[in-house]
C-alpha cells in the first residue's frame, strides 16, 4: 500500500517492471518546449519522478541524482513532476543546477497515468525512480511506498552504472 502524508492513495494504470519497455511521453520543459522519450534516444535515462520540487525530499532527490550522475557518459537524469515549468526553472536557478532536465506533466497528466504514478486523490505524481537503458527497457524500478521518504539512491545509482 502506498501512502502520502500518512494516508493511503490510489493510482490509475500498471506500474512498469524490470524488462518492460518505457512508454513514450510528451512533457513540457522549462522553456515550454515539448520533450518526448525520443529526444533522449540512445542514452541511458534515469526518470526521477517527484510530487513537487518545492518540498525538501523532492529537492534532495533532484539534487542528489543530478550531482552523482551528471558526469556519466551517455546518461541523462530526467526529473518529472506536475510543477509548472516556471517553478522548475526557478528551482534550478536558485540551486545553481544548470544542466538538469526538468519536465512537467502539468498539462494533461498523461505521463502520470501511463507510468502509474498519478495520485488520484491529489493529482500529484508519486515518488518513483526508473532506470532505462539506451533502448528504453526498464532495468531498475522503484515505486516508493511512503511518498514522503527518499528513494534508494545507492540501488538506483548502481543500476545506472551497471549499464
Amino acid at each position: 500500500m502506498t501512502t502520502f502524508l500518512g494516508n493511503p492513495v490510489t493510482f490509475t494504470g500498471k506500474q512498469l517492471q524490470v524488462g518492460d519497455t518505457a512508454h513514450d511521453f510528451s512533457l513540457t520543459a522549462t522553456d515550454l518546449s515539448k520533450k518526448t522519450l525520443a529526444d533522449f534516444a540512445g542514452k541511458k535515462k534515469v526518470l526521477s519522478i517527484i510530487p513537487s520540487i518545492d518540498t525538501g525530499v523532492c529537492s534532495t532527490q533532484t539534487r542528489r541524482f543530478n550531482q552523482e550522475l551528471s558526469d556519466l557518459d551517455n546518461t541523462v537524469v530526467i526529473t518529472v513532476s506536475v510543477d509548472l515549468p516556471f517553478a522548475q526553472g526557478k528551482w534550478c536557478a536558485a540551486e545553481g543546477i544548470e544542466n538538469a532536465v526538468m519536465l512537467s506533466d502539468y498539462f494533461d497528466h498523461s505521463f502520470g497515468r501511463d507510468y502509474a504514478v498519478l495520485i488520484n486523490e491529489w493529482h500529484l505524481l508519486a515518488r518513483a525512480v526508473l532506470v532505462l537503458d539506451e533502448n528504453n527497457t526498464v532495468t531498475y524500478a522503484e515505486y516508493v511506498d511512503n511518498i514522503n521518504t527518499e528513494p534508494d539512491y545507492d540501488a538506483a545509482i548502481a543500476a545506472v552504472k551497471s549499464l
